[in-house]
């Protein structure tokens, strides 16, 4: 029941957008909102999938991590939704004007790169995939951090007059790979007291 609950409250932004640009609702520039608004939601779904192994591990949810692999798809899906509506909108396909977008503008690169790193996650995100990878489907899905440094930087550099929001999300995520950092460092250390 729960799993169907989250499912359907990740899915509730793509089918509010989806009633807004039926109806005329995105606002004078239908296209800024709606690249605003999908990469808003890929940001929050990835940070979100971060959270996920804090609240298990601080015990705060321990079911948790049943839900990572579903939160990071719609983060994804949301990541696609905006670099579709880049190209459809603001280049219209043309590989020239994409490769010059990504070469004048840093925060397009920054998005990019994010996407491109979410890119193998979502396609071995799989059970399957994760029996044939073995221990390397771990390393491989540590890609979720520089997804989500790139996310960051992608607002950051973007914003310009008012960063505050770009700043909350630079410290949310801050805040979730330093608690990974140093959960790493003290599994380290304890591994070097007990070999010592």
């Amino acid at each position: 029941m729960l799993w169907l609950l989250l499912f359907l409250a990740a899915l509730a932004p793509f089918l509010w957008l989806v009633f807004l640009a039926q109806g005329g609702g995105l606002g004078p520039d239908p296209a800024r909102e709606l690249m605003h608004f999908t990469g808003e939601w890929a940001l929050y779904l990835l940070a979100f999938t971060l959270c996920l192994t804090p609240m298990r591990r601080l015990g705060l949810w321990s079911r948790a991590l049943r839900y990572r692999r579903m939160m990071g798809m719609f983060a994804f899906f949301y990541g696609c939704l905006h670099l579709l509506g880049f190209a459809q909108l603001y280049v219209g396909w043309s590989g020239a004007l994409i490769a010059e977008e990504l070469l004048e503008r840093p925060y397009i690169l920054a998005g990019f790169l994010g996407w491109l790193f979410m890119l193998p996650l979502a396609i071995t995100s799989t059970r399957g995939w994760q029996r044939r990878l073995g221990r390397k489907w771990v390393s491989l899905h540590k890609l979720v951090y520089p997804a989500a440094i790139a996310g960051v930087v992608h607002v950051f550099w973007q914003a310009r007059s008012d960063i505050g929001e770009a700043l909350l999300y630079v410290a949310i995520v801050t805040v979730l790979l330093a608690y990974r950092l140093v959960l790493r460092l003290r599994t380290e250390s304890q591994r070097r007291a007990q070999t010592a």
